[in-house]
């Protein structure tokens, strides 16, 4: 097959490989997401929280993969020359490899507080760089299969069956930390194993190529952001919704664990909670987008996540009935979260020229996780000078609570214009 010249891109791919396109990428996506989840959301803050690391380290924590998506301008370069699907098969590759340390997390414990910590941290960071490589081209890739009146609906069906991993990843480990406190070694594996699967499944992507023999300019890229008044909107409504989330859920998890005292196994029963609200709702989000337009359903994804914070200041104290109380938030607001997840895609995908994504995909990623890597970091900081004043513990999550709730409402204002879908 040859390749493009400047300007002049390979014609689109036809019907049947953007059907075979959409099958391996829902293939794959469940093995990718559980090894992502693993290695980067839930799974890191319990094992952070299991070697006494402060506010600060877990916010460092949360911010590793925000912040690493910042490196998409860098790997951008690398798509004027390479096929999208070798950087995203290299990127699989390195996160599998930083992810190893961790199969001796149980014996971590030995080397002491602050090398254990350290190592944790590097094991990480060089995972999130490999997932971050192949985040750059996932979805200029997915560009590429994907029918334009069919996106809500593509994504809803994607997102749905990786939930379904995830909920039998949690169920599955929360059962195990039941039975084995503490064992977090057997489900990193099981997050390795499942990062190699998709290795073997994502070499086989088709892909419509952005080669044209020179590397993409930070420069061009990064003037889109000048010229484009509809992508700079979204940028902020999104930045902002990205941040609220990167800024709190860390928290929420050491609340449980530190506070209220729940469990490592009663925690990852609110995270299968969490992944059951998404595939409960991502198929009827995915319609319902494609129907009314992103517009509605930010507005009234915005409302229901602001009262979910609210809701958050009710948990007091450990038992059935905060558990209950902490999964029925969960679900609420993974339900809440797919919607605006979906019609967030969906507007990206429209703003996104079909012939050539790369660039505004990997320009609106890098500023928006910019922004969401800055917020758990200085969220960390301040409860962690909190707590040293004497601050009792849960009245200084409550008020993180209640200043996101406030927060959440503003997410609504840059996004209101991304109107009806159909004329």
């Amino acid at each position: 097959m040859s390749t493009s010249g400047p300007g002049n891109p390979l014609e689109p791919l036809d019907a049947a490989t953007r059907a075979r396109g959409r099958r391996l990428a829902i293939l794959s996506h469940p093995a990718g997401m559980t090894h992502r989840t693993v290695f980067t959301e839930w799974m890191p803050t319990l094992a952070l929280v299991q070697l006494g690391a402060s506010e600060t380290v877990i916010g460092i924590q949360a911010a590793l993969e925000p912040f690493g998506q910042m490196l998409q301008l860098a790997t951008l370069r690398l798509v004027g020359r390479f096929s999208k699907r070798s950087i995203l098969v290299a990127g699989q590759c390195l996160a599998v490899l930083g992810s190893l340390p961790l199969l001796f997390f149980d014996d971590l414990a030995g080397l002491g507080r602050t090398l254990a910590i350290g190592v944790v941290l590097a094991s990480l960071a060089v995972c999130t760089l490999g997932i971050v490589v192949g985040q750059t081209v996932w979805f200029p890739l997915l560009r590429g299969y994907v029918d334009p009146d069919r996106i809500g609906r593509f994504f809803g069906q994607i997102r749905s069956l990786w939930h379904v991993a995830l909920i039998a990843f949690f169920l599955g480990a929360s059962w195990w930390l039941e039975a084995h406190p503490g064992a977090l070694m057997p489900l990193f594996a099981i997050g390795i194993a499942c990062g190699a699967l998709r290795i073997l499944l994502v070499a086989r992507l088709p892909e419509r190529s952005e080669r044209t023999g020179e590397p993409i300019r930070m420069r061009k890229a990064l003037a889109l952001l000048r010229s484009n008044r509809p992508l700079r909107r979204y940028i902020a409504g999104v930045s902002l919704q990205g941040a609220l989330h990167s800024a709190t859920m860390p928290f929420v998890i050491v609340m449980m664990r530190r506070v209220i005292g729940l469990s490592d196994a009663e925690v990852l029963i609110t995270t299968v909670a969490a992944y059951a609200g998404g595939l409960a709702s991502l198929y009827l989000w995915g319609r319902v987008v494609d129907e009314v337009g992103p517009a509605r359903v930010f507005r009234w994804t915005t409302i229901g996540l602001a009262v979910s914070f609210f809701a958050l200041l009710g948990v007091r104290e450990p038992g059935p009935l905060a558990l209950f109380a902490l999964s029925a938030i969960f679900f609420a607001r993974s339900a809440l979260s797919a919607g605006f997840g979906v019609a967030d895609t969906r507007v990206l995908f429209e703003l996104a020229p079909a012939e050539a994504p790369a660039r505004l995909l990997a320009v609106s990623a890098v500023v928006v996780s910019g922004v969401r890597g800055s917020a758990p970091l200085l969220v960390g900081a301040l409860l962690e000078v909190l707590l040293a004043q004497g601050t009792e513990p849960l009245a200084a999550y409550r008020f993180l609570f209640v200043v996101a709730a406030g927060a959440q409402l503003l997410v609504f204002l840059p996004l209101r214009s991304f109107g009806l879908a159909r004329p």
